[in-house]
């Protein structure tokens, strides 16, 4: 058996090594550049959360969480669902098990100039600010890596767009795709001076994966180069064949944004983790279709004819969400020892990025500073908050 004795490692040119060996215990230290943990960008990139729902036509989120569908100008809405990845693919051996997929419409009108069908994911400026990433260096590069599979052979487009300062705009191509076949992607992007990122929880980078774009937002455009974003002109010209065809279907999974010029393997994060990091952005506190009864806390009465509850978010949130909830009959139930008192909506304030209070007025039979229990009477009622970019 043969051997190798050193001390370093070092690059040709290099100022520093490598890999330093200890001659001692025989451990070394090296210098990584690309992190084995917590590099990517994305969040649930392979899309295993989905607290809305596991299919929608919705126009924006619906579904998988922090990737959401755009779409104007069709004659039948998409459907964008969480699905199983097939066993046997490629990505089910790496390690995949969910993906997003879009099932196009019967777009009986034809591609019209305004159409289009995007897949969209959006980045906070502070996570590419404190990346690692020199973006105003044409040498330092980010890494983007996805895997996608189309029922229709054709090439598609994307595009970084990057919001601060002058907006740029970054435009790629899958390349033909092979129909029913998963191809994984890789784009190494430079970074350029005209890159801007303020150091703050707005929108930074936005990722648009592209089934179709109308000629009203393409033009002559030079892929894999950062340019002044112009609306009109985010990408070259789209073949219409995927968009003009009867549900046909598009996929991805494994999305993954990092620092570096290589693509490395896809960062699994556990669904816990996930979850937690979706949940920055879209809260769940209750939903009656899992339980029609389902217990929130406990809430006061704060007048004769008001009844409250304080809520404070699992994880701090991006911003002071909205709330989104159901209305209908005795959809929310506060109960005490004096009886039950049913509500048809909440309303919400105080709403901050730790906690709000959930309230409603004009209640018949609510007693001051009475202790009430709070929970859902029905299973199509629900409460959910949104802080999404």
């Amino acid at each position: 058996m043969s051997e190798i004795k050193v001390n370093s490692i070092k690059g040709v040119g290099a100022s520093a090594a490598a890999i330093t060996v200890n001659n001692t215990d025989g451990t070394c230290t090296a210098n990584i550049t690309n992190n084995l943990s917590n590099k990517n960008l994305v969040i649930n990139g392979a899309m295993q959360v989905a607290q809305r729902g596991t299919s929608s036509t919705a126009n924006g989120y619906g579904s998988v969480d922090r990737f959401r569908i755009l779409y104007n100008g069709t004659d039948e809405a998409p459907t964008h669902a969480q699905v199983d990845v097939a066993s046997g693919t490629t990505p089910y051996t790496s390690g995949f098990r969910k993906a997003y997929k879009i099932t196009n419409g019967n777009q009986t009108g034809g591609a019209g100039g305004a159409d289009y069908i995007i897949v969209r994911t959006i980045l906070e400026a502070q996570d590419i600010a404190n990346s690692g990433w020199n973006y105003v260096s044409s040498s330092s590069n980010i890494t983007l890596s996805f895997w996608v599979k189309s029922s229709v052979a054709q090439n598609f487009y994307g595009n970084l767009v990057a919001y601060d300062g002058t907006a740029q705009n970054y435009a790629f191509e899958t390349g033909s795709l092979t129909a029913d076949t998963w191809t994984k992607i890789t784009k190494t992007i430079p970074g350029n001076s005209n890159l801007t990122f303020d150091n703050n929880t707005e929108a930074g980078v936005r990722l648009n994966i592209l089934p179709f774009f109308g000629a009203s937002y393409t033009g002559s455009v030079t892929l894999n180069q950062w340019a002044a974003y112009s609306g009109s002109a985010q990408t070259p010209a789209n073949t219409s064949t995927w968009y003009t065809t009867n549900d046909a279907t598009f996929e991805i999974t494994g999305v993954q944004l990092e620092v570096g010029s290589v693509a490395t393997d896809f960062e699994h994060r556990s669904y816990a983790q996930e979850l937690a990091l979706c949940q920055r952005y879209f809260f769940v506190l209750a939903d009656g279709a899992a339980a029609a009864d389902e217990y929130i806390g406990n809430g006061r009465g704060w007048s004769s004819s008001q009844v409250e509850y304080t809520v404070r978010w699992v994880n701090e949130m991006r911003a002071a969400p909205s709330m989104l909830h159901a209305t209908g009959t005795n959809y929310y139930m506060w109960r005490s020892d004096g009886g039950e008192v049913y509500t048809t909506t909440m309303d919400i304030t105080n709403s901050t990025v730790r906690s709000a209070v959930l309230y409603k007025t004009g209640v018949s039979g609510a007693a001051a500073r009475g202790a009430y229990r709070f929970q859902l009477g029905s299973a199509a009622a629900y409460l959910h908050f949104n802080a999404e970019l």
